[in-house]
């Protein structure tokens, strides 16, 4: 009856591995992306662009080397927004290059246009010239994605006053920017863009930035970045942006005036279940472009799925991931293991934070005792090789079972070190095994060891003190 058993809508993160997984199931999968789109908003104007970018910044800046060089350090003294995007491009090309060929492998049909819902079973595809094309199935998830949000008092014209997206399309690195939004997104450009030698400035209405992280690792991250010379402007508000012929000037609601060559809005991001035309389907979505789903990802109409940014927190390529493939075996009817709880948060700042789990603020609000591990990277051997004096582990340990409630990195690689600790926590391990544990030398890995030893020392002599 169907033209396919599942048809996916976006090959970002979430509908690659969904469509993946549903071949594998031995299903007949089509998936609907637009042509210069393959593999999403991750591939071309999200995660791997903007990581490909900070790559790029580390390297051509010698950053990352000034401990050991002197302060003057510079890999190339005239940056240029080429050199910036060569890098980017590549990467960009290579890794739509591996998405096409593991589509081709697992017999997924792409059908190129930008998908719509004619009826719950029907897409209709906008093919440009080629006119409309409707294709049928009998599962269909959707992995459409989001689009950087914009206020619609805000007038961008993606040179002078731009969102996330227009960042790639900067034809100079400029000497000023305003940054509206300490979020994660916000964050990350403002840190690269300061390592450039951009004066940057990061104005946010809430109390501070990046509130779900540890609060010690926001102020090292805060601390770094004024010595960047990056300007904070919290419980401030921008009411206005003006446009001049030789740049912009940010008006907050408390009077102050910031004159800036550009204006990055970073003010979260939009769902695109608006242009899905889910009522066709029986579906609706929130004011944020939002579709509902249940455990399963399963919408309110029982045959259609929805994964990754377009259904909201946490909205990570990581988790879109394992939503897709989870997703994908509940359309099949195939059983597949929920996600794990326990997931991983990495934020490409420089420098890195990482972590997992619960932060001291959480626990403390929730009384949970805990007591706290420490290592800092200038006492391990790896860190003075490296030139990192300023990375951190922490570790949140409850004094009663000796598990680990929490993970918290700052620094160099911290974002793959967070994985040791979210496999102990995964497996239900303890301290105890971080102590005995014996790792390479030298290894930044080595600071769980460290940090193990620290908080065990610590509930040692509380101990010793109640016999």
């Amino acid at each position: 009856m169907y033209d396919f058993d599942v048809l996916v809508l976006g090959s970002g993160p979430g509908g690659q591995k969904a469509a993946i997984a549903a071949a594998k199931l031995d299903r007949r999968v089509a998936l609907v992306e637009r042509r210069h789109m393959i593999g999403g908003v991750c591939i071309n104007t999200g995660t791997i662009p903007s990581k490909t970018l900070r790559e790029a910044v580390l390297y051509l800046t010698g950053l990352s080397q000034r401990e050991m060089y002197g302060q003057s350090y510079r890999l190339k003294d005239d940056i240029t927004v080429g050199d910036l995007a060569a890098r980017t491009q590549h990467v960009i090309g290579r890794e739509v290059d591996v998405i096409r060929s593991q589509l081709v492998r697992n017999r997924v049909q792409l059908i190129t246009g930008t998908g719509r819902f004619h009826d719950p079973h029907t897409i209709v595809v906008a093919q440009g010239e080629g006119g409309d094309h409707k294709v049928s199935a009998e599962k269909i998830i959707v992995a459409a994605g989001t689009r950087p949000a914009r206020p619609g008092s805000v007038d961008f014209d993606d040179r002078t006053i731009i969102d996330s997206d227009g960042i790639l399309r900067l034809d100079h690195v400029p000497r000023s920017m305003v940054v509206v939004g300490a979020g994660v997104i916000g964050i990350e450009y403002a840190s690269m863009f300061a390592a450039l030698g951009t004066k940057v400035t990061v104005v946010e209405r809430r109390e501070r930035m990046l509130e779900f992280c540890d609060l010690e690792v926001v102020e090292a991250l805060k601390y770094h970045l004024r010595d960047l010379q990056v300007t904070f402007r919290f419980n401030e508000t921008v009411a206005s942006v003006e446009r001049h012929p030789r740049g912009a000037l940010a008006l907050l609601e408390s009077g102050k005036q910031i004159a800036a060559d550009t204006v990055m809005y970073s003010a979260g991001r939009q769902g695109m279940a608006d242009h899905l035309e889910l009522e066709n389907a029986g579906l609706t979505c929130d004011d944020r472009g939002r579709i509902p789903v249940d455990e399963n990802f399963r919408t309110a109409a029982p045959h259609i799925y929805a994964v990754g940014d377009i259904i909201g927190f946490p909205a990570l390529a990581s988790t879109s991931m394992e939503q897709g493939r989870l997703a994908a075996h509940h359309a099949c009817g195939e059983p597949a293991h929920e996600v794990q709880a326990i997931h991983p948060i990495g934020i490409y700042s420089i420098p890195e934070i990482s972590f997992v789990g619960r932060t001291e603020d959480e626990l403390t609000a929730d009384r949970v005792p805990f007591e706290v591990g420490l290592a800092r990277y200038r006492e391990l051997a790896r860190g003075q090789i490296i030139g990192d004096s300023y990375g951190m582990l922490k570790l949140l340990v409850s004094p009663t079972d000796r598990t680990l409630l929490g993970v918290h990195i700052f620094g160099t690689n911290a974002t793959e070190l967070v994985h040791i600790g979210q496999t102990v926590m995964g497996c239900g391990g303890t301290v105890d095994y971080l102590v005995d544990a014996v790792f390479n030398y030298p290894t930044l890995a080595e600071s769980y060891k460290v940090a193990a030893l620290d908080a065990t020392n610590k509930m040692r002599s509380v101990a010793r003190l109640r016999d």
